[in-house]
């Protein structure tokens, strides 16, 4: 499993948050194929292949923001743990969210793991080579 390519899906309305992952995955040499829409509508267009986002490679996991605009990270959150085709992709909430009340209704969505972005940029790829690390070499992620 280590050193598998996997398909990650960003979703996130902040350029400087989608530079920084960017930045953290070449950082880390992260060879996974990194996937970014800035709304929720665009997140779940990408996630059931329709529209400019027909082709559209089935991500493993997502990296999802709560704060989107037109259907937040919750709404998403709640439409992708729904749907039976795309509920067993994990979803990895990645937000500046510091707030109980998003943590436990994360969970309650099924989210798969509850991070809150840090500010400071070390920390930052940090943290995303964790996430990178765990999902890619712990876990074993479900076949497409």
């Amino acid at each position: 499993m280590a050193g598998k390519v996997i398909d990650v899906l960003l979703v996130e309305d902040d350029p400087g948050d989608v530079l920084m992952t960017q930045e953290a995955f070449e950082h880390n040499k992260v060879a996974n194929r990194l996937s970014v829409v800035a709304d929720g509508v665009s997140a779940m267009e990408f996630l059931r292949k329709e529209g400019e986002h027909a082709d559209a490679p089935t991500p493993d996991l997502v990296l999802l923001d709560l704060n989107l605009p037109k259907m937040d990270g919750r709404e998403v959150l709640e439409a992708l743990k729904s749907d039976e085709a795309l509920r067993r992709i994990p979803v990895v909430v990645l937000t500046t969210s510091e707030a109980e009340e998003d943590v436990v209704r994360s969970y309650s969505l099924h989210a798969n793991a509850y991070v809150t972005k840090p500010v400071d940029f070390d920390r930052f790829i940090e943290v995303v080579r964790q996430i990178d690390e765990f999902f890619v070499e712990v876990v074993r992620l479900p076949s497409r």
